[in-house]
């Protein structure tokens, strides 16, 4: 199993950046163009254990798998989501996002991955990965954030 974490601070109030995490499709979107659906299966009250069909575009390929909520947090100044998802049989991944209010303009983001190889030979890609797609992505939503705020 090989794990990633980075923060980054965006110059965004806390409500802003967690609409791209806890928002609909289009907002979702905006930081993760690659995914196609994101329709609900099951719904708690408490959003802990909620479980989104998601469709995700890698090349030509479509893959389709359940997304499933493990941690929930929506308050004032510390918002946190932690989903999990088995990727083509061949990765158990998880993604925590977690927003600390700075300020009421800035927001912290920490982002953690999580990949767990379900298949022997899928270990020796896990031996070569590196944190470069992590970092790119918390920029990526910095970059977003930002610019659609300024926007308003």
């Amino acid at each position: 199993m090989k794990s990633w974490t980075k923060s980054i601070e965006i110059d965004v109030p806390i409500d802003e950046v967690w609409q791209y995490v806890d928002g609909d499709l289009a907002k979702m979107q905006e930081i993760m163009p690659n995914v196609v659906s994101y329709t609900p299966v099951t719904i708690t009250d408490d959003v802990v254990g909620s479980v989104y069909s998601q469709q995700y575009r890698e090349g030509n390929r479509v893959e389709t798998y359940d997304v499933h909520v493990k941690e929930y947090i929506n308050d004032y100044t510390h918002k946190k989501m932690k989903i999990t998802f088995i990727l083509a049989n061949y990765f158990e991944i998880s993604a925590k996002y977690e927003l600390e209010f700075i300020s009421e303009s800035k927001t912290r983001l920490t982002y953690t991955a999580t990949n767990k190889a379900l298949k022997w030979f899928v270990h020796l890609m896990l031996l070569f990965a590196t944190e470069k797609t992590i970092v790119k992505f918390v920029e990526h939503i910095k970059q977003v954030a930002e610019k659609n705020y300024e926007m308003v």
